[in-house]
C-alpha cells in the first residue's frame, strides 16, 4: 500500500476539506496510510471534526498579518504550507485545491472546480495548479470536461461520497429534540450553506426570498458557514444593503458546529443551493439524505449530479417559484429519488476508487523506471 499525504488548505468546514478528511477516513478503513496536511489559521491546531485516530494530522501553523491583501495572503499561504511539508515521506501526495497544489513541485490534484479571478496572484495559483500536476481528478464530468476544453488535460472522475447515514439519522424519530431546537429559534426557515459570497449566488438568493416572502411572511431565511480565504466585504455590504432595502433580515449563523448541522439540515422546509459555480454539490446531498426538498441552479454539473431529485431554477424570479413548490409539496414524487441518490454516494466506494487510481499511477511510475533502468 502507498503512504500517502493529502493536502489542503484550511481545518475550517469548507467543501473541499470536508473531501479531503471524509476520504482520509475512508482509505485507512482500508488500510492505506494516509496523512493530511493543512494550515491552522488564527491559532488552529486541529479541524472542525474529529478525524480518525489512524489518520495522521499535520497542522503547519499560519500566523495572521496585519493588513495582508488576498495576493499577499495566497503567496504566504503557498510558501509556509511548502516550507513545513516533507514530500520525501510520501510515495503520493494528493493536493486539494490550489494553495496545496502550488505547495509541492509534483502531486496529484483534485479540480473540484473552476474558478474566475482578478488578483493576480490568484490568477497565477490557479493556472500552476492545473498546469503543473503530473495527474488529475474532478468529482463530476462537467468540471473534467471544463479542464479538458480549457488546457486539454482529461482527468479521471470520481464522485464525492456523502456521509448520508449521519443526515438521514438526524430527520429521524431519536433527533426529533434536535430539530426542534432549530425550529424554535428560526419557526419555519429556508437554508443556504456555504456563506454570503459571489460565487453562491446570495444576492439572488435574497431576491428570491424577498419575493417568495410575500405570501409567507412569517419564513426565515438562515445562512450557514461561509468560512473563506478572500474578501468579500464589498459583496457583503452590497447584500446588507439590499437586504434593508427589501425588508429582510437574514438569518446568518456562519460556521455551525460539526455536531448540529445535521439538525439544521433536517428542520429546514428546504435547501437552497443557488451557485453560479460548483464541482458536485455536497449540501444538497447532504440535504437530500435528510429528506429536505432542495432548489438547485441550473448549471451543467448540477443537472449532472441531481437530475431527477431535485427542483432547479435558472433566476430570482423561478427560483422564488421553485422554493415555493418545496415548501408545499416538499415530497412532489422527489423525496425517495433524493434519498437513493445519497445512498448510492458513498466515500467508501469513493475511496475504493481513488486507490484504484492511485495504484495505476504508481505502476506506470514503476514500469518506467524499470524501463530506464540499463
Amino acid at each position: 500500500m502507498p503512504r500517502i499525504a493529502l493536502l489542503t488548505y484550511s481545518t475550517r468546514p469548507r467543501g473541499g476539506v470536508v473531501h479531503t478528511l471524509s476520504l482520509a477516513d475512508a482509505l485507512v478503513r482500508r488500510g492505506v496510510e494516509v496523512d493530511v496536511w493543512t494550515l491552522g489559521r488564527g491559532g488552529d491546531t486541529a479541524f472542525f471534526r474529529p478525524v480518525d485516530d489512524r489518520v495522521g494530522i499535520r497542522v503547519v501553523d499560519f500566523p495572521p498579518q496585519d493588513d495582508e491583501s488576498v495576493g499577499d495572503r495566497i503567496v504566504r499561504s503557498i510558501a509556509v504550507l511548502r516550507a513545513g511539508f516533507n514530500p520525501d515521506a510520501y510515495d503520493l501526495v494528493h493536493a486539494q485545491d490550489c494553495i496545496s497544489a502550488n505547495a509541492v513541485d509534483r502531486c496529484i490534484r483534485t479540480v473540484h472546480h473552476l474558478d474566475t479571478f482578478s488578483t493576480p496572484e490568484l490568477v497565477a495559483c490557479h493556472e500552476r495548479a492545473i498546469v503543473r500536476p503530473y495527474a488529475h481528478l474532478c468529482v463530476s464530468a462537467a468540471v473534467a470536461a471544463e479542464v479538458q476544453q480549457g488546457w486539454g488535460i482529461t482527468p479521471t472522475v470520481i464522485p464525492n461520497g456523502v456521509d448520508a447515514a449521519r443526515f438521514a439519522a438526524a430527520a429521524g424519530l431519536s433527533a426529533a429534540e434536535d430539530r426542534e431546537i432549530w425550529r424554535r429559534r428560526y419557526g419555519d426557515y429556508v437554508l443556504a450553506v456555504g456563506g454570503i459570497e459571489p460565487r453562491k449566488g446570495s444576492l439572488d438568493l435574497l431576491e428570491a426570498f424577498a419575493l417568495l416572502r410575500r405570501d409567507r411572511p412569517e419564513l426565515q431565511l438562515v445562512f450557514a458557514g461561509g468560512e473563506t480565504l478572500f474578501d468579500y466585504r464589498d459583496y457583503r455590504a452590497r447584500f446588507d444593503a439590499r437586504a434593508a432595502e427589501l425588508g429582510v433580515t437574514p438569518q446568518v449563523l456562519g460556521p455551525v458546529p460539526h455536531d448540529e448541522l445535521p439538525a439544521l439540515v433536517a428542520a429546514a422546509g428546504a435547501l437552497a443551493f443557488v451557485s453560479t459555480k460548483e464541482g458536485f454539490g455536497l449540501a444538497p446531498m447532504e440535504a437530500l439524505a435528510a429528506g429536505v426538498p432542495v432548489v438547485a441552479r441550473d448549471l451543467p454539473v448540477l443537472r449532472e449530479v441531481f437530475d431527477g431529485a431535485v427542483r432547479f431554477a435558472a433566476d430570482p424570479p423561478s427560483i422564488a417559484a421553485a422554493l415555493a413548490d418545496a415548501l408545499d409539496r416538499p415530497d412532489a414524487g422527489l423525496r425517495a429519488a433524493g434519498e437513493q441518490l445519497a445512498d448510492r454516494h458513498s466515500w467508501d466506494d469513493a475511496a475504493a476508487r481513488h486507490l484504484e487510481f492511485y495504484r495505476t499511477l504508481t505502476s506506470a511510475l514503476r514500469n518506467r523506471v524499470a524501463r530506464a533502468t540499463p
